[in-house]
């Protein structure tokens, strides 16, 4: 019986991660044992941050969103429950693309919420 020799298949695998890690500043990209821990943590930032930037782009749009509202005299949070109110369903991405690129589309939208504000206000006034 002949012995196992790893060395084409551990040369494959260092191949593999020092690939991943061209790029990498100094020993980081030189170095099998300091490219792996590098590209372990790399893989880590990228999944984590994945989740990130989903947060950094609602965070983006709901600024974006604000800042048209009150151009329009009415704050974000107005804005938003006047639109609940109306049932007009419009997510948070869309709104910030007609607030950028479409400020009449958004003033009637604005106009609406306001609105139903004002009519929920009177139901509200008359109920008490």
């Amino acid at each position: 019986m002949a012995r196992v020799k790893r060395g084409v298949r551990a040369h494959a695998r260092h191949k593999k991660i020092l690939k991943l890690a061209r790029g990498y500043r100094g020993r980081k990209s030189k170095l099998f044992k300091m490219a792996k821990q590098q590209v372990v943590k790399s893989m880590a930032y990228a999944f984590a941050h994945r989740k990130q930037r989903r947060r950094d782009f609602r965070k983006l749009w709901i600024t974006r969103i604000n800042a048209a509202a009150r151009m329009n005299n009415i704050t974000y949070n107005r804005l938003m429950y006047g639109l609940k109110l109306a049932e007009i369903n419009i997510n948070r991405k869309m709104l910030a693309d007609l607030a950028v690129n479409d400020s009449a589309a958004f003033a009637k939208l604005a106009e609406i919420a306001k609105a139903k504000l004002n009519d929920s206000g009177a139901k509200a006034q008359a109920n008490a």
